[in-house]
């Protein structure tokens, strides 16, 4: 099985890029207004839409960084690799309901991150006063931490990555592939909103995640059988060895 929760870099930024791809339609829900508001704000359209896109990319990046150490430390001395990937995979799946509509247990979540949340809101200012690329930025360094079922289980999957560089490039993925739904509202208004929301497609979405979040959960099942059995291995090579050796005789003259 390919290992897609081993959680190599190779392995991390294609799948979490994925998980910002599929979670189109809940992007386009969360921030889809703010979007709006930002993408008619000034003459520099383009300038302020990338510049709130970058800042709020940064803001992940940040957050991959101090979920990566966290991943880091918690691998190296606690030996909690294989239970962060399994809360990793129970996120992913969460996530996939919630799109789906069928369980909103993230939204407990959410409701803990709001109060955080209303102390860095008032940082951002008014969004119809953003006229350029830096006010732009800084904006959406604030927005990135908007309560957010969807970056909560991207942060999860960075909690697993194992180290510091993986989890900050985990989150910068993840926030690269949100930014196709999120710049495609920016341009083209709020019909496509509706468009990204439609039920089909939060179902399809919904679904593939799930679907990787079960791969994930038999990844983490498999790599933990096969080290049982490689240290009973060792353990029974090491018992025959001993019940084999014999004792040295030295000849005495």
């Amino acid at each position: 099985m390919i290992d897609l929760i081993g959680f190599s870099s190779a392995a991390t930024v294609p799948a979490m890029f994925l998980v910002g791809l599929l979670g189109a339609s809940h992007c386009a829900g969360m921030c889809g207004p703010i979007a709006l508001v930002l993408g008619g704000a000034s003459e520099r359209r383009g300038a302020v839409i990338w510049g709130y896109q970058l800042g709020r990319i940064s803001s992940y990046l940040m957050v991959g960084l101090a979920a990566g150490a966290i991943s880091q430390f918690t691998a190296q001395w606690l030996a909690l690799a294989p239970l962060l990937r399994l809360l990793a995979a129970a996120l992913l799946a969460a996530m996939g309901l919630y799109i789906m509509g069928l369980w909103h247990g993230l939204l407990t979540i959410e409701k803990l991150g709001a109060r955080l949340w209303r102390r860095i809101q008032p940082l951002a200012g008014p969004l119809g006063a953003v006229r350029g690329a830096g006010g732009a930025y800084a904006v959406g360094l604030v927005w990135g931490w908007l309560p957010c079922g969807l970056v909560y289980t991207a942060v999860g999957m960075a909690l697993a990555s194992g180290s510091l560089l993986d989890g900050a490039l985990a989150m910068a993925a993840f926030g690269v592939g949100t930014l196709p739904a999120m710049v495609a509202v920016s341009w083209f208004s709020g019909r496509l909103t509706g468009y990204l929301q439609s039920p089909l497609l939060r179902r399809i979405s919904g679904l593939l995640l799930v679907a990787m979040a079960l791969l994930m959960a038999a990844t983490v099942w498999q790599h933990s059988g096969h080290r049982s059995e490689a240290d009973a291995g060792i353990i029974d090579s090491g018992a025959v060895d001993s019940n084999t050796s014999e004792p040295q005789h030295h000849r005495h003259h």
